[in-house]
């Protein structure tokens, strides 16, 4: 799945790695290295422009909140639980096939965070020493520093309890798609800990690829079938994982230093 993630790249350096024309609003965030469903996030998409007198889509850069609102939702309390969906399943569930089918976009990460209950914790559990175990986080990212492109789906919800033009009257939410985590060795295991995704997770985000980007993101292609084979995983042997400090498992904690690799699971949480 994908809970948590990071996001240090700026405006600037995203419309450059996406090729965007059009930044909405321009106003800038902060880098986020705790980002947490129901936040505000940046988001790639490609959508018309009204009155612009070219019939092509836009490349944008826009603000959207994580937890995806369907657009015939009663109301947006159920955010907080659609922050993923399935992409095995995602073409014929009700709240997000749409979306699926005519709005689709891309969220621009470092990486994703994962925890892992580690084998003395396990133990301590299953005797009944340990409630709630601890986990070890593990910060998993492209091998190669790039840009770690999530599949996502956005969709517009329209407050009935405001007026027209007021600012708050409609939202603009995502979701990010998930696929099953690969088996395959990491390119770069951690010494000690898990060496696939896999044991970290049984589930990741949809790594996009840069050459499926524009199929992705192009709002022409509706047939669900052949949107269906842009679902498949990213190769194998891209991605790397390292643990970092229990301190992420804190929403509030903030700051580079939550992505410092670790020699070690922190004690009492080894694989």
């Amino acid at each position: 799945m994908c809970g948590r993630y990071a996001a240090s790249r700026g405006p600037e350096d995203l419309a450059g790695i996406f090729e965007v024309d059009k930044r909405e609003p321009e106003e800038t965030f902060e880098a986020d290295y705790n980002v947490a469903p129901t936040k505000e996030v940046y988001a790639v998409l490609d959508r018309l422009v009204k009155d612009a007198g070219d019939p092509r889509p836009v490349r944008q850069l826009r603000r959207l909140k994580w937890g995806l609102v369907p657009s015939w939702a009663k109301s947006p309390e159920g955010a907080a639980r659609m922050i993923n969906a399935r992409a095995e399943t995602v073409h014929e569930k009700p709240s997000y096939r749409r979306a699926f089918a005519a709005r689709r976009c891309i969220l621009p990460a470092d990486g994703y965070y994962e925890w892992v209950t580690g084998t003395q914790e396990r133990d301590l559990e299953v005797e009944g020493r340990r409630k709630r175990p601890r986990k070890q986080p593990y910060f998993v990212l492209p091998a190669d520093g790039s840009v770690f492109a999530m599949a996502g789906l956005y969709e517009f919800w329209r407050d009935r309890t405001l007026p027209d033009d007021h600012p708050r009257a409609w939202w603009v939410t995502c979701s990010v798609l998930t696929t099953e985590a690969e088996t395959t060795p990491l390119a770069v295991a951690p010494a000690e800990g898990p060496h696939s995704l896999a044991e970290i997770h049984p589930r990741m985000p949809l790594m996009l690829t840069e050459d499926r980007w524009d199929a992705w993101l192009d709002p022409a292609r509706t047939d669900v079938e052949d949107l269906r084979s842009l679902l498949e995983p990213p190769p194998a042997g891209l991605m790397r994982a390292y643990p970092v400090a229990t301190a992420v498992s804190n929403v509030r904690n903030n700051g580079p230093e939550l992505l410092k690799e670790l020699a070690g699971p922190e004690a009492g949480t080894l694989f």
